[in-house]
Order: C-alpha cells, then sequence, then structure tokens
C-alpha cells in the first residue's frame, strides 16, 4: 500500500517578519487513492489450493495411519 504523505506549509522570512501568515494549501484526495481497488483473487486460488492439498495430506495420514496400526 502506498504511503501517505502530509505537506505542511513553511512560512517565507518575509511573510514571518510581516505576521502574515501563508495561505494554507489544502491537500485534496486524488481520484486514483479513492478508486484503488486491487484484486486479489489469486490469492483466494492459492489459498484453496492450500486448503486443499492440506486436507488431502491429512486424509493420507489417516488412512496411512489405519493401514499401518493393523
Amino acid at each position: 500500500m502506498s504511503k501517505k504523505n502530509k505537506r505542511q506549509t513553511r512560512r517565507s522570512p518575509d511573510s514571518v517578519l510581516a505576521g502574515t501568515a501563508m495561505p494554507a494549501v489544502e491537500s485534496t484526495a486524488r481520484s486514483s487513492d479513492r478508486d484503488f481497488k486491487p484484486d486479489y483473487s489469486y490469492v483466494m486460488k492459492d489459498l484453496r489450493r492450500i486448503g486443499i492439498l492440506a486436507g488431502t495430506f491429512f486424509a493420507i495420514l489417516i488412512a496411512l495411519s489405519f493401514i499401518l496400526n493393523q
């Protein structure tokens, strides 16, 4: 994820001496930040595959334990 940087406004030496502050700069959210919707469908496929493999291996181990203990 991207880091959000906040900008700070700096006063120029002239405005500090005169006692006037520079106008604050408003940071607006870019439309790309609001519309960011990552696609994690490949992660779900990988997790499903890992779950199926783990279940299969446990079933094989249980079956082998019954076969070897007889």
